[in-house]
């Protein structure tokens, strides 16, 4: 399970609604021979009707914004660096106590209206953060009443963790509005007032009087309003598919680093990802390694726990950390967003891309789980040909275990739900289709169709 999935989190969400670790290249032909299936030509229950992902990642997004002391680079994979400080400021990091002086400067993108007026808004972001650097990533949006949010953070982070603990930031809130852990969200939906548009500022930041920068590949955030729901419509079969993804268990690593959320038992995102991560053929060396026990198995995953780690969540499964974790790997890219059924996860596996799906259940709701959840990350890799779904569920005694078959109806349920009754009757969350995707920085054109249509560019 997830910790970032416990009710202390998402059960109040959903009242509330009502490193620098560099890999080698990624492999760009690691799953050539996927390319050659059939993208499912089938309607996507998605759509602009419930969620609307907006990114900034060419050369002309970057130079479109209002810079303040960063510029805008060219190149095979465009950016944002610092260019001449805007100033210097002081941080005191509230996990250390340390204060330290930093060189800043900002880009703030252009107002994004978005097509669906949110109840929730999640941001994401890739860079490359060496040590010395860091960033912040901030959301300033409209209500539909014409008043406007305060700058809320959304995430203070860095690849590493010796200059700053990468960190959410609790208590934001403005009466209308409130930031759960890595979420935007109305306080009553019920009311009708909604996000109608929002801006996305970057502070970057280096030690003062060095010449190091971040440099910010992407930026952008996914806007929803998904209904309340306790069931959804069941979705038609239409594709018999497997990707041959690693298998790793976080069970096996029970105990291990307890600062990091008291060890593997919590550890499900983190897995998932570094799952992905190795199907896109990035790898960790030896030396980047050699903190681990070298008495543990898959020391990878330690290390994916460690640099997903949320110091104020005190849980490695903050969404956005997760996805910018993938991106530190050399030419990999990572989003969070919504789906809106498993035809668009079909459509994602028919094109080579595996996805993360988080759920939450009863052990009677999902037939051969063995367990129940408040919440809890699995990798989707396939579907059956009867159209039942393949997942690599981490919570699992082994990695030999970590493959599953789980029935269509039941998974698509538990993961596109909005609403559930827990254990002891009382309604509380779902997360209503949220996902990781992690992909090349170059994708071919078949997998970028496919995420066009998921809503993904």
């Amino acid at each position: 399970m997830s910790r970032a999935e416990q009710p202390s989190r998402r059960t109040v969400l959903a009242a509330a609604v009502a490193a620098a670790v560099v890999g080698p290249a990624v492999t760009a032909d690691v799953a050539d021979a996927e390319e050659s299936a059939v993208i499912p030509n089938r309607p996507h229950s998605a759509g602009p009707s419930t969620v609307d992902y907006r990114s900034w990642t060419s050369y002309q997004d970057w130079r479109a914004g209002a810079a303040h002391g960063t510029r805008a680079v060219a190149g095979a994979r465009p950016g944002v660096v610092i260019a001449a400080p805007a100033g210097t400021t002081d941080y005191t990091d509230p996990h250390t106590g340390k204060t330290a002086t930093w060189e800043y400067a900002t880009w703030t993108s252009p107002v994004h209206r978005l097509r669906v007026p949110a109840t929730e808004a999640i941001a994401s972001w890739n860079a490359h953060t060496p040590a010395g650097t860091w960033l912040q990533a901030e959301l300033h949006g409209t209500y539909s009443d014409g008043t406007r949010t305060p700058w809320y953070v959304m995430g203070r982070w860095a690849a590493g963790d010796q200059d700053i603990k990468r960190t959410s930031v609790d208590d934001q809130k403005d009466g209308k509005s409130a930031v759960w852990t890595d979420t935007f969200a109305i306080d009553d939906a019920s009311t009708g007032l909604r996000l109608i548009s929002y801006r996305l500022r970057l502070t970057l930041y280096r030690k003062s009087g060095t010449k190091l920068t971040p440099t910010v590949w992407r930026l952008g955030a996914m806007g929803s309003d998904i209904p309340d729901r306790f069931t959804v419509p069941a979705s038609t079969p239409g594709l018999a598919k497997e990707l041959i993804v690693p298998r790793y268990s976080q069970e096996i690593h029970k105990g291990q680093y307890p600062e990091y959320d008291n060890g593997g038992e919590a550890w499900c995102s983190p897995t998932s990802s570094q799952m992905i991560i190795e199907y896109w053929g990035g790898r960790l060396t030896r030396e980047q390694l050699a903190w681990v026990d070298p008495s543990y198995a898959d020391p990878q995953v330690d290390h994916a726990a460690r640099f997903t780690y949320d110091y104020q969540y005190q849980g490695c499964g903050n969404w956005p950390f997760n996805a910018a974790y993938a991106a530190t790997y050399k030419d990999l890219q990572g989003v969070v967003t919504r789906l809106g059924s498993l035809t668009d996860l079909e459509t994602l596996i028919a094109a080579g891309i595996p996805a993360i799906t988080s759920q939450s259940f009863l052990k009677e709701e999902l037939t051969g789980a063995g367990y129940g959840t408040a919440g809890h990350l699995m990798t989707v890799i396939g579907f059956t040909a009867d159209g039942d779904v393949i997942a690599n569920d981490p919570f699992s005694p082994s990695d030999d275990a970590v493959r599953r078959v789980y029935k269509r109806r039941e998974f698509e349920n538990i993961w596109l739900r909005t609403k559930r009754y827990n254990a002891s009757g009382k309604v509380v969350s779902g997360t209503g289709g949220v996902c990781y995707l992690y992909f090349p920085a170059r994708p071919t054109p078949r997998r970028r169709k496919a995420l066009a249509r998921v809503g993904v560019r």
